[in-house]
């Protein structure tokens, strides 16, 4: 890495500007812009810089900037420059998928009509997205029989000329076949702008004007035109099928929120035409090349409009740093006003609530596909191998939580990965005795010293007794190169000792604390902090919060049983046998106490007068109990 001080200028001008760090290779590594250089160059080359800033500072062997006008002319130059640039530490994007367009090529001498998920390019009249590719297919066959725009290649337009032969389209009234000068290349050209018109006009007004043709064709008692004016109807709804109805029909704008994790962000983007939404798209960013204080909302418009261009008003989650700067940029591109707002109440803030949940879960399913990568899960295990010491890779790692409610009901969990990746059939659950009271370390110096008593137990079995027994050997007699425990210094202690008192030495230990994220090493003062965006830390909280739902899933279930069980024990003329099976055939006290006296006696043992007693006795237990008003908070009998 190369000292910054080494290349830090002199004489940087007040004036605005767009500035450019460049490494070793001469590559552009990040692009900034700034209202004034001298004051926000002299910020990269100061003391106690962030981390990630820290990095890019130290990457970069120069840097160099242009001087503009205004704070606007900065903006278009940086956006221009990250577009073409794609530099490494400003924000990058991943696209969850690609959807389908609908476009015209209105530059050509004949414009063609085709459905496009190719970079969009200059001449080409686009459409969409279509968040339905079958509902596009089925808007393009409605298209092509009410404005009959060619939709074949060049080379089979040049062809049919050739030949004086027009295609199939042609003989089935898809297409004006111009290549046979059925319609005159004025003519042909103005189908494509009343196509153009049509597309882009309101789906009501639209389907009003189809459903009074078919009405009229329906009097005419020309019943196979009113059904293909019907089927046309219902493929026009269809590709404008929105998830949200409620928006006023007049209503268009774009909806751009944000969810935002530990290591990445979720951006998700509505296009809502006439009070339907006609297409969404999601963007995933790794906010590990993130410098601190970017702003991932104003690096999403840019992104989307430095492609497309801008409706009148585009609604977001939160504000962006540079509004002003974004909405002087973008009806500059628009040669129109646009308005950027954040809307606070009514149905356009139900929306962006809406498009907020479809960013979680874009963001949900790309973290799921990416744990299960191999590539990723390697470099976390590197990062924790190098991280914490360790004396190998931690290719198999246990996770022990403890789970109580106010001392009882005590539980544990170990959970298992192998090579990054869950291997549910590994878990165990342990119950633990409250005869001696709570107490969370020792429940944890218990939980371990049970699982690697285990661990020695089966480790003694040699492989010639174990073939004689012709079983396997247990999943307990796999040691874990990592074993990490949910908490601090006291339960990393905890666990260490238990590893001691069995005289354990080649097994790794450490916890992670919830409340800073911090990582706790045996005999250590203090904590080792991993990079809040690491690999490492990221696969140990997962491994982490998998080990805390799953104790508390059998904490809950354990609960649930107790009370029922406390229930049961209240309602006299049950002996053990009825009692189990009522315990059995419910499970919970919830599904027992909304139990019908028909359902009461379908368990075995408990015949109708019985349960008409059970039930009489659930009854009055019922209303003893005292009532809460959840509103008021107020308790009654």
């Amino acid at each position: 890495m190369a000292d910054p001080q080494s290349y830090r200028p002199n004489s940087i001008p007040t004036d605005p500007g767009v500035y450019r760090f460049f490494d070793k290779n001469d590559v552009i590594i990040y692009v900034g812009k700034a209202k004034n250089l001298k004051n926000r160059l002299n910020s990269y080359f100061q003391k106690n810089l962030q981390e990630k800033t820290y990095r890019m500072v130290n990457t970069a062997v120069r840097v160099d900037w242009t001087i503009v006008n205004t704070e606007l002319e900065a903006l278009q130059l940086e956006f221009t420059w990250i577009k073409s640039e794609n530099p490494k530490y400003n924000i990058q994007f991943k696209d969850d998928k690609s959807y389908p367009y609908l476009a015209i090529s209105m530059q050509d001498e004949y414009p063609r009509l085709f459905i496009s998920r190719a970079k969009k390019r200059p001449g080409v009249k686009y459409f969409g997205p279509y968040a339905h590719a079958w509902a596009l297919r089925s808007t393009f066959d409605v298209i092509q029989k009410l404005y009959p725009v060619r939709s074949c290649t060049d080379s089979n337009f040049a062809r049919a000329k050739r030949s004086k032969r027009q295609c199939l389209l042609g003989d089935i009234g898809k297409c004006a076949a111009p290549c046979v000068s059925w319609v005159s290349k004025e003519e042909h050209l103005d189908i494509a702008k009343n196509l153009v018109k049509f597309v882009g006009s309101n789906p009501g007004e639209i389907t009003k004007t189809l459903a009074s043709e078919m009405a009229h064709a329906s009097e005419q008692e020309d019943f196979e035109k009113a059904a293909k004016i019907r089927d046309q109807i219902s493929s026009i709804n269809r590709s404008a099928e929105t998830s949200a109805t409620f928006l006023d029909e007049n209503f268009s704008a774009d909806l751009i929120a944000c969810y935002e994790e530990t290591t990445h962000v979720g951006a998700t983007l509505f296009n809502v035409k006439f009070g339907r939404v006609i297409g969404s798209r999601s963007w995933i960013m790794d906010r590990a090349d993130v410098l601190e204080g970017d702003s991932v909302i104003d690096a999403i418009i840019s992104k989307i409009y430095s492609q497309v261009e801008p409706p009148s008003e585009i609604l977001v989650d939160s504000e962006p740093a540079e509004i002003d700067s974004l909405s002087l940029w973008l009806s500059e591109l628009a040669g129109r006003s646009v308005k950027i707002s954040v809307p606070q109440r009514g149905e356009k803030a139900e929306m962006i609530a809406t498009v907020k949940r479809n960013a979680h879960q874009a963001l949900i399913q790309y973290l799921s596909k990416r744990s299960n990568d191999s590539a990723v899960s390697g470099r976390a295990l590197e990062e924790l191998y190098v991280a914490l010491d360790l004396p190998e890779l931690p290719l198999r790692i246990e996770c022990f939580d403890i789970s109580n409610t106010q001392g009882t009901n005590m539980v544990a969990s170990m959970v298992v990965f192998e090579d990054g990746q869950v291997k549910k059939s590994d878990y165990r659950r342990f119950a633990i005795s409250d005869a001696e009271g709570f107490d969370d370390t020792r429940a944890m110096h218990h939980v371990l010293t049970r699982r690697l008593k285990r661990y020695l137990a089966e480790r003694e079995i040699d492989s010639e007794e174990l073939a004689l027994a012709g079983g396997a050997r247990s999943k307990f007699a796999y040691p874990p190169q990592l074993i990490v425990v949910d908490g601090g210094a006291p339960q990393v202690a905890a666990a260490a000792r238990a590893l001691a008192e069995l005289g354990i030495s080649d097994i790794a230990l450490c916890g992670l604390a919830k409340r800073l994220e911090e990582v706790w090493l045996p005999d250590s003062n203090e904590p080792v902090i991993l990079p809040r965006h690491s690999e490492g830390l990221y696969m140990l909280q997962r491994i982490r919060d998998e080990a805390h739902r799953f104790a508390i899933t059998y904490h809950r279930s354990k609960r649930s049983k107790m009370m029922l069980e406390s229930l049961l024990d209240e309602i006299s003329q049950l002996g053990e046998v009825r009692r189990k099976a009522l315990l059995d055939h419910f499970g919970s006290v919830t599904a027992l106490r909304k139990a019908t006296t028909q359902e009461l006696a379908t368990v075995p043992g408990i015949g109708e007068r019985s349960a008409t007693l059970i039930y009489e006795q659930l009854q009055a237990i019922n209303n003893t109990e005292p009532v809460i008003n959840m509103e008021t908070g107020e308790i009654s009998n």
